[in-house]
């Protein structure tokens, strides 16, 4: 036993010694920036009307943004979760634009609706422009957030017993007793995990969104947008920017690790 003990506490060691420089990086420079400013220098920076008019922005656009995640994204997940032939290929195009570089990304929203681009002609034949517009900042978190959520879901209902449905059937259960009462209870935890990843991939967007919206003041300038801008001029503003990112993140992973934990490990 006391062997035993032994060479777990010694692989639990080395494990450690091993990943340590990466933690380490991973860490310090989120306390480098928490310890950058004190409350106060955060509390008056981030009075700053450039603060509050990103903040609005990008807390407006990422609400449309889980919205529409939540409406579209869940039908594809429930059917990306059953097996059928070109499931594999639905399922891996729906993930490349989550890998894809940011500036890819946004390119390839101009592509189709820039002016001259598939949409972008129709659109620009009624006086409808979508780049460099509130809406292309949508359209920009959308295309590079909604596959996590969409991966996530379709995690969670791939591993639901199958036997469930039958037994729901069974029991005299409608189609929306079977969700109501089971599927959405038993998948609540990926379905969550999944939203989190993708509210916090839309609110630190940046890449896809400076080449596809723009960096206009109040109309496309989100808070990652911010951050670059103010990072030499306002140092302070874009610190309290970063910090409010960072806590909108930790409270996100701290609710979904919290409601993912099992009751046993709690």
């Amino acid at each position: 036993m006391d062997s035993e003990r032994w060479g777990s506490n010694t692989r639990r060691t080395i494990l450690t010694m091993l990943g340590l420089p990466l933690l380490a990086l991973m860490v310090l420079p989120l306390v480098g920036l928490v310890t950058r400013s004190s409350v106060a220098e955060v509390i008056a920076a981030a009075q700053s009307p450039a603060l509050v008019e990103a903040l609005a922005l990008t807390l407006q656009t990422t609400l449309i943004v889980i919205g529409v995640t939540i409406a579209t994204g869940t039908p594809l997940a429930i059917l990306f979760s059953t097996r059928y032939r070109t499931q594999h290929w639905f399922k891996t195009i729906i993930d490349i634009p989550a890998v894809l570089p940011p500036a890819v990304a946004g390119l390839a929203l101009l592509t189709l609706f820039g002016r001259m681009g598939w949409f972008g002609q129709f659109l620009a034949a009624h006086d409808l422009f979508v780049p460099f517009t509130t809406g292309a900042v949508i359209l920009a978190q959308l295309f590079v957030a909604a596959p996590l959520y969409i991966k996530a879901c379709t995690i969670a209902f791939e591993q639901l017993d199958p036997l469930l449905a039958d037994a729901a059937r069974i029991d005299g259960a409608s189609a929306w007793q079977y969700w109501r009462l089971i599927v959405f209870p038993l998948t609540a935890s990926g379905v969550q995990a999944g939203l989190a990843m993708t509210t916090a991939r839309a609110l630190g967007e940046f890449g896809a969104t400076a080449l596809f919206a723009g960096n206009m003041p109040g109309r496309t300038r989100t808070m990652a947008l911010a951050i670059y801008v103010y990072a030499d001029s306002e140092p302070q503003v874009a610190t309290a920017m970063s910090i409010i990112l960072l806590a909108v993140a930790i409270v996100l992973l701290i609710v979904t690790n919290v409601r993912a934990t099992p009751a046993h490990a709690q």
